[in-house]
């Protein structure tokens, strides 16, 4: 499945680290090669003819910019790192996302089983990095304790609902909510072509909804735990939600007409992000959600507030 980079050309700091990155040769020639094939640091050094450290340099750089994976494999004389393609694209949006330029943004990182509230229809279950709690296809788990230490979500049919406290807009304006999560359809076992629309909500209201291309497998996740099966569902894609003041966007696309003002996430103590099926979508394929020890990406539920000062009546 394609992996994007999605960057705001008014992110100063983000897109002078991929710009820095890019700027290299040697940092593209490595881009290009890695595009093909896994390499470590030894064999990139030798098929591009530079010095071992040279390689290990510029690797870092494109590292720390996020454009490579880099993972740790034991070898016959010590561990060795081995580099991989992270993305396929990377998309620049010259479009500003607030009007202000006096924003602040608070980062709340969201385990995906501190649910508030669900349906679950089965085939259904929550697995830990540990194990699979309980047992497969039985909805009742869904309100065990111990889902709070949930990796991985799965079911048919229903939602999960999330209470997200607010208590940094007191007396601030929102001006923009974001969240990310990895997440895909749910087939017996795994199927790639399983399409399912998956809906979020924010205080009950309708945001967008996601039509996921399936439930993918095939080859471990990167972050799964050894003991999962490999004729499971292994990864999801990552999807993020942004609503401002010019509506509601899927990624970098236009989703629909919703503004942060029409979500009125300042009143009350929290507000309430819902996730999942309806029960009249085009594509019933269900749904899993992975946290950040599943998967291919190394995060739970992420939600992003940016906020200003209210303005003072005169």
């Amino acid at each position: 499945m394609p992996r994007y980079m999605h960057l705001s050309i008014y992110d100063e700091e983000r897109m002078d680290k991929i710009m820095a990155a890019m700027s290299s040769k040697v940092r593209r020639d490595i881009l290009r090669l890695v595009n093909r094939n896994s390499y470590s640091v030894t064999e990139i050094a030798r098929v591009l003819n530079i010095p071992t450290s040279t390689a290990a340099f510029h690797v870092n750089h494109l590292q720390a910019a996020d454009l490579v994976r880099v993972q740790s494999k034991s070898a016959q004389h010590g561990a060795s790192k081995i580099i991989s393609r992270k993305l396929d694209e990377i998309n620049i949006s010259y479009v500003p996302e607030y009007d202000s330029d006096e924003i602040m943004t608070s980062v709340l990182n969201i385990p995906i089983g501190s649910f508030t509230d669900c349906e679950a229809v089965p085939s259904c279950g929550i697995a830990t990095d540990k194990n699979i709690i309980a047992s497969e296809d039985v909805p009742s788990v869904f309100f065990s304790p111990e889902r709070i230490a949930a990796q991985i979500i799965w079911f048919s049919a229903g939602y999960l609902e999330y209470k997200i406290p607010n208590y940094v807009l007191r007396d601030k304006e929102p001006v923009g909510l974001s969240f990310s999560m990895e997440l895909c359809s749910e087939a017996p076992n795994f199927r790639l072509d399983w399409k399912s629309d998956i809906t979020f909500w924010v205080n009950a209201k309708e945001i967008c909804t996601w039509t996921s291309p399936g439930d993918f497998g095939g080859h471990h996740g990167l972050l799964n735990p050894d003991w999962w099966p490999d004729m499971s569902t292994q990864y999801g894609l990552l999807k993020t939600i942004r609503i401002n003041q010019h509506g509601a966007y899927l990624d970098e696309n236009k989703a629909s007409s919703v503004k942060i003002g029409d979500l009125h996430i300042d009143e009350g103590a929290y507000f309430t992000l819902r996730v999942g099926i309806k029960p009249d979508a085009v594509n019933l394929g269900g749904m899993n959600l992975f946290g950040e020890c599943f998967g291919n990406y190394q995060q739970n539920i992420i939600c992003k507030l940016s906020y200003k000062d209210k303005k003072m009546e005169e």
